[in-house]
C-alpha cells in the first residue's frame, strides 16, 4: 500500500455518520466498526475518490498535527480497513 493508492468501498459495506463519529457495518460479516472525528474525515475523503496522498493532504491543511503522524496515521488507518474488508485498495 503507498500513498498513490485509492480506496475502493465495497457494496456490502454501510456507513452513518453520528455527529462527528462514523459507524461502519460490514454486512457480509456482520460486524461493526468506529472511527473518531479525524477516521471519520479520513473516511469521507476516501469516499470521495482521493488518493492516500491526497487524503493526506486534505488532513494537513485540516489539522494540527506533523506531516508524518497524519501519513503514518492515514497508511495505519487505511491498513486496518482493508484487513477487514471494509475498503478495497486499488
Amino acid at each position: 500500500m503507498n500513498l498513490d493508492d485509492r480506496a475502493a468501498i465495497p457494496p456490502e459495506v454501510l456507513v452513518r455518520q453520528l455527529g462527528e463519529e462514523t459507524v461502519i457495518l460490514d454486512l457480509a460479516s456482520g460486524t461493526y466498526f468506529g472511527l473518531d472525528e479525524s477516521g471519520t474525515r479520513i473516511w469521507q475523503l476516501l469516499q470521495q475518490g482521493a488518493t492516500l496522498r491526497e487524503v493526506c493532504n486534505a488532513m494537513l491543511a485540516e489539522f494540527d498535527a506533523a506531516p508524518q503522524d497524519i501519513e503514518r496515521d492515514v497508511l495505519d488507518l487505511a491498513r486496518e480497513l482493508s484487513g477487514r474488508g471494509l475498503i478495497r485498495i486499488a
